[in-house]
């Protein structure tokens, strides 16, 4: 009989947390372990309880998340902060980066789960760069609009506090240094990190990713369609990656960020006209943004079928 395996969420009452608590206790295939609130803080019980899992799930700050991977040395770890993502002992756990990433995500022991940001931004950015549509050094523009509950329990709190505030959208990080930069310009490939302009918007979940490109930056004439027809190709057999090869997204010429909401699934549509075409990723930031990405990288590691539990 094939062992269940055991699996420890460590840091499950956070927004992530949980989500991914909520995606595992209806599966029967995996068994979650707990540990008792007054031991939650106790390095020896923390040790004890990560070699008994097979896997261990890490929603924890970044300081946290680096003082626990230094509990064990044989645990298998996927970390959801952003403590390890561009680190070259970790694998990045985007599987449709390139034909190779499953595999490595597979055989991994520390696997780190992408940012929201990153997953849309290099899932749009990358082919362009693979398939020579863009040269690395093209400085990239990067708009993006999240649901506020990207932001953690405080900034949850301030908005379903105050349920119509003055302020729709709201950007931030406009000091251009967002933590997010580093993963998104090591994956996608890109010589310098592009210039990102991050937004709030006032709903609870979801996502829009948008990067505006002159037709003068292609290294060659590109039609839009030819953009459409590449990324179909490129992402032909991912599950969760769907591309849009008209105006049917649109929702009376207007473009929802909710409409992949509790799925694991990432949009990417591309419009424009003759001299300037915007690619756009739209994606559920709690689900393949976050607890979804995790439970697709913990299938993999497990051997498990990558489509359990998740909503294509």
């Amino acid at each position: 009989m094939t062992k269940t395996p055991n699996i420890f969420i460590d840091g499950q009452s956070g927004t992530t947390g949980l989500q991914i608590l909520r995606r595992l206790s209806e599966r029967s295939d995996l068994n979650l372990l707990s540990i008792k609130e007054s031991e939650r803080k106790s390095t020896a019980f923390k040790q004890a309880i990560y070699d008994e899992a097979d896997l261990v799930i890490l929603c924890l700050p970044d300081d946290a998340a680096r003082e626990a991977v230094s509990l064990s040395k044989t645990a298998r770890f996927i970390d959801a902060s952003t403590a390890h993502r561009t680190s070259p002992d970790w694998t990045y756990g985007l599987p449709e980066l390139c034909v190779s990433q499953r595999d490595e995500i597979t055989k991994s022991r520390l696997v780190s789960n992408p940012g929201c940001y990153p997953t849309g931004s290099i899932l749009a950015i990358r082919p362009l760069i693979d398939e020579g549509f863009l040269d690395p050094d093209t400085p990239i523009r990067i708009h993006a609009t999240s649901g506020y509950s990207g932001g953690g329990k405080n900034l949850i709190s301030e908005y379903q506090q105050n349920d119509s505030p003055s302020w729709r959208v709201r950007p931030y990080s406009l000091e251009l240094q967002h933590k997010h930069l580093p993963e998104m310009q090591q994956f996608a490939k890109l010589s310098k990190e592009p210039l990102f302009l991050p937004s709030v918007g006032h709903f609870y979940q979801g996502m829009l990713i948008q990067i505006p490109l002159f037709q003068s930056e292609f290294s060659r004439s590109i039609s839009k369609r030819d953009i459409i027809q590449m990324l179909q190709d490129r992402y032909a057999k991912e599950p969760f990656v769907r591309v849009y090869n008209d105006s049917s997204a649109l929702d009376n010429g207007f473009l929802s960020p909710t409409h992949c909401n509790d799925t694991n699934r990432v949009e990417l549509m591309v419009f424009g006209n003759a001299e300037q075409v915007v690619i756009i990723a739209r994606l559920d930031n709690l689900g393949k943004g976050a607890s979804g990405a995790a439970v697709q990288n913990l299938n993999l590691m497990l051997g498990i079928s990558e489509k359990t539990g998740l909503i294509e």
